[in-house]
């Protein structure tokens, strides 16, 4: 039996409206679904309790840090993306509000390791 809630319901239940929702979900804040397009037009997304959860976690943090969605979206990408968080450190430390990241030992025999395993074979 499915227990999933349109989007209407679990608006309500966030305290939210269904277009806050779309936006969110635009931005990648609601957990991916497994529903796929049908033939005739898209499914309407439905959400679980574990959504719905989810989705009320990001409302929490979004409300505790004062900060817009777009703001958390971003904070996501920052996290989950090493070229991005990389240019943010940057520029964090050209503002000085971060210090450099010390260099690390590991950093060097990383570096060596994938030098070496780089090299042709002879």
């Amino acid at each position: 039996m499915n227990r999933d809630i349109p989007i209407s319901a679990a608006a309500e239940r966030l305290d939210t409206t269904p277009r806050m929702l779309r936006y969110r979900e635009s931005l990648g804040l609601l957990p991916v679904t497994k529903e796929q397009p049908t033939g005739r037009g898209h499914r309407h997304r439905r959400f679980t309790e574990a959504d719905l959860r989810t989705v009320s976690a990001g409302l929490e943090l979004e409300r505790h840090y004062d900060i817009t969605p777009a703001a958390l979206s971003f904070a996501l990408r920052v996290l989950s993306e090493p070229a991005t968080m990389a240019r943010v450190r940057g520029y964090g430390e050209r503002l000085g509000r971060l210090s450099p990241s010390p260099a690390r030992a590991l950093d060097f025999d990383q570096q060596k390791a994938l030098r070496l395993l780089r090299r042709p074979e002879r």
